[in-house]
């Protein structure tokens, strides 16, 4: 589209509409093959549905739902990140290269240290509750 020139989905509100949905199918699509693809990323939603289901027995706060909520997304999100990186790098050099494979290890690390701190969170949150609860 030229500068200046209007497209005739922006004129549109359905127009702009069905390209927003389309952006969301696209998202969705994304997640679906997260999930479809990779091991570590259901092993984590697993972890987090556990995590969940037990911040729910134990009654946990809103600010530590929130804090919960929050480290598990992140997990997720750099689980995404990971991946897309690994897919990128896998495109643009097929061959193995030393910049290839630190790219892929950087990536990997990052949700390693999310994935520790996540570990941490939920200790510190879930564990004292869970303690009470269990010498009662």
């Amino acid at each position: 589209m030229e500068i200046g020139k209007l497209n005739q989905d922006e004129t549109s509100g359905r127009s702009v509409r069905h390209g927003i949905l389309r952006t969301f199918a696209f998202a969705f699509s994304g997640l679906w093959h997260l999930l479809r693809t990779q091991r570590n990323a259901r092993i984590e939603i697993a972890i987090g549905l556990g995590a969940g289901a037990l911040g729910a027995w134990l009654r946990v706060s809103r600010v530590e739902w929130a804090v919960l909520a929050t480290t598990m997304a992140l997990v997720l999100i750099l689980e995404g990140l990971n991946t897309a990186i690994e897919s990128a790098v896998d495109l643009a050099m097929p061959r193995q290269h030393p910049l290839a494979k630190a790219c892929k290890d950087l990536a990997a690390g990052m949700v390693l240290v999310a994935a520790i701190v996540a570990v941490t969170v939920g200790l510190l949150i879930l564990g004292p509750p869970l303690w009470q609860r269990l010498v009662k």
